[in-house]
């Protein structure tokens, strides 16, 4: 089976290509460093001749509000309208649990309308809601910054490690489309301040945690439910407790 993997090179894209090939099927990982760039278009009907499966784990490069939006739109429009040409019969889409609660966010805003453009296209889908990767964890903490404090909201969490995202991804992907939604998250409930404190410490970041439940996610006040998944998530094998006891600061820090 031919599958291309959209943002086949990053985090996620590169361990499902792996686990992909690895049962066999002829995988092309795209990005736009291989040519293939969904904003534009370029490369797309070529990358996709032959596609059975198109598996959509690309990220915007820039979370502000109106560059995301761009992102997500032009990307999935181009994305949909080449698979349409080729004839793939299932478009497998990463996106986050509970994007559909977090509307205040302009990045989750854009993720909904990428959400829906593959709702209405005529390619079988599924749509993947993950909770936040355990890598996320530093990216979370500096998004509350403010000078030598971090400030996070109290709210609950459910995280999952990247391998596990991909194992999912990767048996998802050569199976039948749900032409729904399917979520993903860790096997343990925590509050997002204590995963993230319990994160700097173990790489050695002394900066003061400040909790407060005011303190924004990525722009939105959050409660208990609207990060956590529902009945029926697939839940990953990885705990949260034990890989952070090995976890490590990120490469460009």
């Amino acid at each position: 089976m031919k599958i291309v993997v959209i943002g086949g090179t990053g985090l996620i894209g590169s361990k499902l290509v792996k686990r992909l090939e690895a049962k066999g099927h002829e995988v092309i990982a795209a990005s736009p460093a291989s040519g293939v760039n969904t904003v534009t278009g370029e490369g797309l009907a070529e990358v996709l001749a032959g596609a059975q499966v198109v598996v959509d784990v690309a990220n915007s490069p820039s979370f502000e509000d109106k560059a995301v939006m761009e992102f997500f739109q032009a990307s999935g429009r181009n994305l949909l309208a080449a698979e349409g040409v080729a004839g793939v019969k299932h478009h497998v889409a990463l996106s986050v649990v509970g994007t559909e609660r977090l509307q205040d966010s302009g990045y989750f805003r854009a993720k909904l309308v990428q959400e829906n453009l593959i709702r209405e296209s005529k390619t079988p889908y599924t749509l993947v809601h993950s909770t936040q990767f355990f890598e996320f964890m530093f990216g979370i903490a500096q998004s509350g910054a403010q000078g030598d404090k971090v400030h996070l909201s109290p709210a609950m969490m459910q995280p999952i490690f990247s391998d596990d995202v991909a194992d999912a991804l990767a048996e998802i992907a050569v199976g039948s489309p749900k032409n729904g939604l399917k979520e993903i998250a860790g096997p343990e409930p925590i509050r997002i301040s204590d995963a993230v404190t319990t994160y700097l410490r173990q790489i050695g970041d002394k900066r003061e945690v400040v909790v407060d439940d005011k303190t924004p996610y990525f722009g939105v006040v959050l409660d208990d439910q609207m990060l956590m998944p529902g009945p029926g998530a697939r839940i990953g094998r990885t705990a949260y407790s034990e890989w952070v006891k090995t976890a490590t600061p990120p490469p460009s820090r």
